[in-house]
């Protein structure tokens, strides 16, 4: 079984939840997926409460620039159709 230093394991969960997605994470550093799941669920758990809430609006950032960039592409197919 191969252990992860800290420092590992910090950067594959701010990969996360600067937006990237676990599988690409995955991919990327070449770790189990479960793994990386306990991971971020740790990190959010030892947390502060100021770090909790960092991270709910950097997930929402997220969200919100996807809708806004699909909200975009639909404004150029409907718009081009007419």
């Amino acid at each position: 079984m191969r252990k992860y230093d800290d420092e590992f394991k910090c950067e594959a969960v701010r990969k996360i939840h600067d937006g990237q997605s676990v599988a690409s994470v995955v991919r990327e550093l070449g770790c189990a997926e479960s793994l990386l799941h306990r991971w971020k669920r740790e990190a959010v758990e030892a947390s502060s409460d100021s770090e909790k809430e960092v991270i709910a609006l950097r997930k929402k950032l997220c969200e919100v620039e996807m809708e806004r960039d699909i909200l975009k592409k639909a404004a150029l197919i409907f718009g081009n159709s007419g």
